[in-house]
């Protein structure tokens, strides 16, 4: 049984979704590391808080990349992230997908755009990582 790459559309707007669930998890970590380190004019306090926040959306996506595949927005849009076998991701790949998404992001999207040229549509970070994006809500 295979299952279909979701649209490019459909995925923006899972990616759109997933923004928004992130922007409370972090508001909450913000919060907490702001009761733990209130001294906000110390040198270390900006690249420290920075780190945090790279570290805390890293646990979120790889957390539950490997325990089931999903994050809550694709559990909305019925999206999962799948090995290349279309077994669950490891933590090694799970690790390199955020890292090498968080680069594309940073680099203008381009691992993103990346599935409007791709021959199976996945995203550039995907390619690098053997791992699919899959629709579950039809079946082939």
């Amino acid at each position: 049984m295979t299952y279909p790459t979701p649209g490019f559309w459909r995925r923006i707007i899972c990616l759109i979704y997933e923004f928004l669930l992130l922007l409370a998890v972090l508001f909450i970590a913000s919060f907490i590391f702001h009761l733990i380190f209130s001294d906000t004019n110390a040198a270390y306090f900006k690249p420290l808080f920075q780190f945090y926040l790279l570290v805390i959306m890293g646990y979120y996506f790889i957390w539950f990349w490997t325990h089931g595949g999903q994050t809550l927005a694709m559990q909305t849009w019925k999206i999962r992230i799948v090995a290349a076998d279309g077994g669950g991701l490891t933590n090694r790949q799970a690790i390199t997908r955020y890292l090498l998404a968080l680069l594309s992001v940073f680099l203008f999207g381009i691992g993103i755009l990346w599935a409007l040229f791709d021959r199976d549509r996945q995203f550039l970070h995907d390619r690098l990582t053997g791992t699919r994006v899959i629709s579950l809500e039809h079946k082939k």
